[in-house]
């Protein structure tokens, strides 16, 4: 069943803090011309076995297309990859478009080759966390369970919590 972005019965439960009743759905995107995507599968993969539903939406995206994948998977978490440099022109192009479509409160994420220097300018415009390149994919999985209001299965595993360091690298 995919629940409506705008389903008030949906909205009322994160609000209330209700357990999820599916996993987290994350959009995965690499932005622009951005054509470096071995660790954005990396990602997603510890995503995947973490128990979310992970969409990797290709590379060269454009903010409408990251925009739409979101609204159509109903996405939870809407993450971005950046290797290219681009990731300040991105984020301020896709920051309107995810708040007219009613995504503005959906948590935003992004890593890769990204320089301090940009972390609080991203932090800025919306995104929750700046995963930098070799961050732990382990601390990216828990980043996003406590924040996108927990998931199913893995994540909420103890098992899973003590798993073995796990690197992005």
């Amino acid at each position: 069943m995919n629940v409506a972005v705008n389903d008030p019965a949906h909205a009322a439960a994160k609000a209330a803090g209700a357990p999820r009743q599916r996993p987290i759905r994350v959009v995965l995107a690499k932005p622009g011309l951005d054509g470096h995507d071995q660790g954005a599968k990396v990602v997603a993969r510890a995503m995947m076995a973490a128990g979310f539903d992970v969409r990797y939406t290709g590379l060269r995206q454009t903010p409408e297309q990251v925009r739409d994948a979101a609204l159509a998977h109903d996405a939870d978490v809407i993450a971005l990859s950046s290797m290219a440099g681009a990731h300040l022109s991105f984020g301020e192009r896709l920051k309107p478009l995810l708040e007219a479509a009613g995504l503005g409160q959906r948590l935003w994420i992004i890593g890769g080759n990204i320089p301090a220097a940009d972390h609080p300018a991203l932090k800025a415009l919306g995104f929750a966390a700046v995963f930098a390149t070799g961050s732990s994919l382990d601390a990216i999985t828990a980043f996003i369970a406590a924040n996108a209001g927990g998931a199913q299965g893995a994540a909420n595993d103890p098992k899973a919590a003590a798993a073995p360091h796990r690197s992005a690298r």
